[in-house]
């Protein structure tokens, strides 16, 4: 960005909402329970019969019905006791069950094979920039209703994103509040104030002025907190419990503890809204579900479970069992390559960039990867931008073996002058097995290695703080949306090392700091696309990070279940197309 402090009002927003992404998969699972849309077919693989029509299968999917039955309902199975529905408290992405009942001015087209994209969603288009990118215009498309029938107007997007600052509504995405100008001391709509940088001058039309240049805002636009919310009303703490649809299904019942039933939004009309359907009647969600029991349930094709979904992964029991048969094994969809997951070395402590490169030679990924339960676990990884993200170019300026280069890391130790050189791993207690996957890679090359092992919140706060006690540690990073700038901003960016931020390999290049401001206004997504394969070249030429391998997911559905899916971008299932057989 051209202002350096709006950068890292940006990063402290990024930070909070990826926080559990990076820590372990806890967050993953909350997002899987709320993941619910998207749309289009396209396969290969074995053909299975489906209706009138020869479908095929792909190890992301269910079957694939081009011409789905309506009815029936569908149940999701969730270990998540309580579902809040409030889009300014959500951190439920675009595809999530918040996308059953509400919309925002753009989403996400995700398909079976092929890249995410944003499209138009309430509005008519993704955006236009204006003034270099500083604001960004939208007009809503005609005829959009609530679920009463009334009529969906701009000054309900600002009243909606407006109520998201208050501090009685905390919890959900806030890019926005940084990058809207006169925001910091903006606090919601409830004691009569308005937020000027937002503005309508019809009913159709909404205008965003920002701090700088954001060529990003029209992913950010397609978040929770720009869902509509009628004027005047939203500002109960309940209103998460059954708020006013906009999308194909309207809440009806919400118990905590026990379920929450959807059913159709009569007012939403399927030809201004090409990303979701309505195929069931019903949609019920079961909470506080034990996931090896619910995958159980449907592996043996128990009464009911035939028209289910299990939210969470699945227990690597539940998934070994399942693999073990044909026909439970095509209950199973996994995902492709998602989050990365990664070594961080800490460079103020190695400080020889000689020494990181060995590092990087010596690391055996297909060690880890089998640490984490074979290929299952995810592919190699060698890029910062991961699978699934449009600026992401294919490369790898280190070991093109797995297994690493032992000869080639002794080399550069060599040229190091260092010998016998001692660090210590920082551990939570979920990675003792793929801590010690590095512990025995490094050794190889005369590394010695001791792990530490503490409780995952003083992990959290080690990696974060400004102390920086470590020399390496293991972590975790998946982006909100798919953009290079979610992506490397966040764990390079200089201005975010310490303070509880992301930058635990405390890495500082003011060359790339530079690269990232640039790149991030840059609105033509040729040029932008350009800048940020410049940059993640870049970083790994200072080796920060040894990269290891990115995350896969495994999922589980009932056998009466279609139109199940897991695109390129997120790793995790779409169900606002699902679909039923019979």
């Amino acid at each position: 960005m051209q202002n350096a402090q709006n950068m890292q009002n940006y990063y402290q927003i990024i930070k909070k909402v990826n926080r559990g992404f990076a820590l372990n998969t806890l967050r993953a699972i909350s997002v899987i329970l709320v993941f619910s849309l998207v749309y289009a077919f396209s396969a290969c693989g074995s053909a299975v019969q489906s209706g009138q029509n020869l479908q095929k299968r792909l190890p992301n999917a269910s079957v694939l019905n081009s011409n789905p039955k309506k009815g029936g309902t569908l149940t999701i199975l969730s270990s998540e006791s309580k579902m809040d529905f409030d889009p300014a408290r959500s951190q439920g992405l675009p595809i999530t069950s918040n996308s059953l009942v509400f919309r925002a001015l753009t989403t996400w087209k995700v398909t079976p094979s092929g890249k995410t994209s944003v499209v138009a969603d309430l509005a008519t288009d993704t955006g236009t920039a204006l003034d270099g990118g500083k604001t960004w215009k939208y007009t809503l498309k005609k005829g959009i209703k609530y679920q009463d029938g009334s009529p969906i107007t701009s000054k309900d997007i600002k009243y909606g994103l407006e109520r998201s600052f208050a501090n009685s509504l905390t919890g959900g995405f806030g890019y926005h509040k940084a990058l809207l100008q006169g925001a910091k001391d903006y606090a919601g709509p409830f004691s009569g104030k308005s937020l000027d940088s937002i503005e309508t001058p019809d009913n159709q039309t909404i205008f965003f002025k920002l701090n700088a240049a954001f060529a990003n805002w029209p992913w950010v636009a397609s978040l929770a907190a720009f869902a509509p919310v009628p004027l005047n009303s939203g500002n109960a703490q309940d209103y998460g419990k059954s708020p006013v649809a906009s999308g194909p299904y309207k809440i009806v019942e919400n118990e905590v503890g026990k379920q929450i039933v959807m059913v159709r939004n009569t007012n939403w009309d399927s030809s201004a809204d090409s990303i979701r359907a309505n195929y069931p009647d019903k949609i019920i969600w079961k909470l506080g579900v034990d996931p090896s029991v619910a995958a159980q349930s449907m592996i043996q094709g128990n009464s009911g479970a035939d028209n289910a979904i299990l939210a969470d992964f699945v227990p690597p029991a539940q998934r070994a069992q399942a693999k073990a048969s044909y026909k439970s094994s095509n209950l199973l969809i996994t995902s492709g390559d998602g989050a990365l997951e990664y070594l961080a070395m800490n460079n103020r402590r190695i400080k020889d960039v000689k020494i990181r490169k060995a590092i990087q030679y010596a690391v055996d990924k297909q060690s880890y990867q089998r640490a984490k339960g074979g290929a299952v676990a995810g592919g190699f990884a060698t890029t910062l931008i991961t699978p699934g993200v449009s600026e992401r170019k294919v490369y790898n300026l280190y070991s093109a073996n797995p297994r690493g280069d032992v000869e080639k890391a002794k080399q550069l130790l060599k040229e190091s002058g260092k010998s016998k050189l001692k660090f210590s791993l920082i551990a939570r207690p979920d990675q003792a097995q793929v801590a010690s996957s590095i512990q025995a890679s490094l050794k190889r090359v005369g590394i010695d290695v001791s792990i530490r092992t503490v409780d995952s919140q003083i992990f959290t706060d080690m990696i974060t703080g400004d102390s920086g006690d470590y020399d390496l540690a293991l972590s975790k990073w998946q982006p909100d949306f798919p953009s290079a700038y979610a992506n490397i901003g966040p764990l390079f960016d200089s201005s975010q090392i310490g303070g509880g931020n992301w930058n635990i390999s405390r890495y500082s290049n003011p060359k790339v700091d530079s690269l990232i401001r640039q790149a991030v206004g840059v609105i033509d997504k040729s040029r932008a696309d350009l800048f940020w394969q410049q940059v993640d070249k870049e970083i790994m030429r200072d080796s920060p990070i040894v990269p290891l391998i990115y995350s896969k997911n495994t999922y589980i559905h009932g056998s009466n279940v279609e139109n199940f899916f897991v695109g390129s971008f997120p790793a995790y299932p779409n169900y606002a197309r699902v679909s039923l057989r019979n």
